[in-house]
């Protein structure tokens, strides 16, 4: 999943935009030596996250492991082999922000941040026990007209296993799933949806946009809990896309608001930091090697640090509110969730992932894959660092079996609840 952005930097320097970022650097000695050492080289010069580890001796410790896996090899030693060092490597730094990724990952950032059409079923999918848990289906695509729903669990995909089972991968994972999208041939998918037999459905791939958009559905005992779920941050309207969900909520009469990002890896501080404004307004602020920034939002919107020492609008929105979060919660959907916690929103679910005091900045790789380094901090003003995870304030994990076998969500439903009582 993409992880929080520095896209608030100077814009030389920005860390979000990946036009530039994934170009492709040409290669200079074996295909792996020089993934390796651009990697390495990038991440002893721009690191500045919270791991303590010795990155020079860990450079020079696993050059020698690099040298031992290349011998057979020699000039010829693969891009895959460097990959996989690294990935050891960073694997030891503790970071789960600073990571590589390959030309196809890459790729994938891109097309999203920059919103472009690629051939999809319109289904976003998660790997859980059991299965792939379809975590969203767009309205009008191919997904939803063969009757895909969110929550359904998908146990096989293309007559293959899916998700995980036994707490190891299966065959078909997110991105494998993504390849038959991109395949453009139909494939079909068993479906386990509560209070039905399992079934089989075709689906088939449309030309679509790259990114899910903010949706809303409606919820709780008398169907006025607005539930918004929002998939990513990287896109550059995600903030100006939930604040119009947030509105039309609020027009269509919700009695309370719910924001669903259990599935959300992060993306842009500039979004995240201005969408999590429409509770309150919000400075999010950082350190690096070149200095620091300050990521600032007032009523749903971007502004400037200065804007806060004006009188601020009021709150977009101020009626009860719950924001769901889990192990996937990560990065800038941490950040929401703090901000909107600091603003007296409730928070339901699991601790978050712990990577929301920090943030990467992109490098390019010779195989045209991506380096992601941590290269900021975040901190009060008074120099105290921000904390690295999201507590809930009320603990409900999302109980899979529930979910896909009864139909009950008892994340949401505990949020629906603590809403319930709120309201009265």
């Amino acid at each position: 999943m993409p992880s929080l952005s520095a896209s608030g930097l100077r814009r030389a320097a920005l860390p979000f935009l990946l036009t530039a970022a994934l170009g492709v650097v040409p290669a200079l000695a074996s295909p792996a030596t020089d993934l390796y050492q651009h990697a390495t080289a990038s991440v002893l010069r721009d690191y500045y996250g919270w791991s303590t580890a010795d990155l020079h001796a860990l450079s020079e410790q696993y050059a020698l492991t690099l040298e031992e896996r290349c011998a057979p090899a020699g000039d010829a030693c693969s891009f895959d082999t460097g990959r996989a060092v690294l990935t050891e490597l960073l694997r030891e730094v503790g970071d789960a922000h600073t990571s590589v990724r390959d030309p196809e990952g890459a790729l994938r950032l891109r097309e999203v941040q920059e919103n472009r059409p690629v051939l999809r079923t319109g289904a976003r999918v998660v790997r859980v026990e059991g299965g792939l848990l379809v975590a969203s289906v767009m309205p009008g695509s191919p997904a939803d007209r063969a009757g895909l729903r969110a929550m359904d669990l998908l146990p096989r995909v293309n007559d293959q296993d899916a998700g995980r089972r036994g707490g190891e991968n299966a065959p078909v994972g997110p991105t494998e799933f993504t390849r038959l999208e991109r395949a453009g041939e139909a494939f079909g998918v068993e479906v386990r949806r509560a209070g039905q037999p399992p079934q089989t459905l075709t689906l088939t791939s449309d030309l679509l946009v790259a990114r899910d958009e903010p949706t809303l559905h409606w919820a709780g005992p008398d169907g006025r809990t607005a539930v918004v779920t929002v998939a990513s941050f990287l896109p550059q309207d995600t903030a100006e896309q939930f604040l119009a969900r947030v509105q039309e909520a609020r027009q269509g009469g919700a009695r309370a608001l719910v924001v669903d990002l259990r599935f959300n890896g992060g993306g842009s501080l500039v979004q995240c930091v201005a969408a999590a404004s429409v509770f309150a307004p919000v400075e999010y602020r950082t350190r690096s090697l070149g200095g620091g920034a300050v990521y600032a939002g007032v009523a749903g919107r971007p502004s400037r640090p200065a804007d806060a020492q004006k009188p601020p609008p009021p709150p977009v929105w101020r009626g009860p509110a719950a924001v769901l979060v889990g192990p996937n919660t990560a990065s800038c959907s941490e950040v929401f969730t703090y901000y909107a916690q600091r603003a007296g929103v409730l928070a339901v679910g699991e601790a978050t992932r712990g990577v929301g005091n920090s943030g990467v900045t992109f490098r390019p790789l010779p195989d045209g894959g991506v380096l992601s380094v941590t290269m900021l901090r975040a901190y009060w003003p008074d120099g105290t660092p921000l904390p690295e995870r999201v507590q809930p304030d009320l603990l409900a994990p999302t109980d899979l079996d529930a979910l896909t076998g009864e139909g009950r969500d008892t994340t949401l439903q505990a949020a629906l609840d603590a809403l319930n009582g709120h309201a009265r």
